[in-house]
């Protein structure tokens, strides 16, 4: 199921990229943001968010007065810890880029689905605020029971994944040291009783 989201959201960006090709071609400035969540459970029944929003002007001219908004984090449901969720900039050079990043402490458990952040910017040639929306973020599963990670988990996703490799560099340094020293019984020949 995460990845059939996954695959799609890259297809989403993949057409973002193509369209915004075709439009870096005009005149205007061509805002896409990525927006990303992650969780980090800091003790049992404390789980922080830490949301990335990358902003990107793909456009062929600056866009001006470029406000970031991420109204998406409920305050029933979250606290901020560090940051803000709006942020504004001056200007966004054509070809420029942009990071806001804040942490949030989550207060209930379940299921949350967040909406993409909204970006606004003027664009000299037009009277009108332009808007652009972030990508979505995937649903997160807040505070959800999760069994303890063993201690030795570690090395045992280190042995699946690297196990192969490890065993043959393992032979080969084995090999190189029995061909390269001498053996203690060449050594105790070579000696002459008095």
């Amino acid at each position: 199921m995460a990845n059939l989201i996954q695959a799609r959201l890259i297809h989403l960006l993949l057409a973002l990229l193509f369209v915004s090709s075709t439009i870096a071609s005009s005149d205007v400035p061509f805002i896409v943001a990525h927006k990303k969540a992650t969780l980090t459970r800091l003790k049992s029944g404390v789980e922080r968010v830490s949301v990335s929003i990358e902003i990107y002007n793909q456009g062929s001219s600056t866009a001006y007065d470029v406000t970031l908004n991420d109204a998406s984090w409920p305050g029933d449901v979250f606290d901020i810890v560090s940051g803000e969720t709006s942020k504004s900039w001056e200007r966004l050079d054509a070809g420029g880029h942009l990071s806001h990043s804040f942490e949030l402490e989550a207060k209930t458990k379940g299921m949350f689905h967040g909406s993409p952040a909204v970006i606004t910017f003027r664009v000299p040639t037009k009277s009108a605020l332009q808007e652009a929306l972030s990508t979505p973020i995937l649903p997160l599963d807040v505070l959800a029971d999760r069994p303890p990670e063993k201690k030795f988990e570690w090395v045992k996703r280190l042995l699946a994944k690297y196990g192969s490799l490890i065993s043959v560099v393992s032979f080969v340094v084995l090999f190189v040291y029995l061909v390269a020293s001498p053996s203690k019984s060449a050594a105790k020949g070579s000696k002459k009783k008095r």
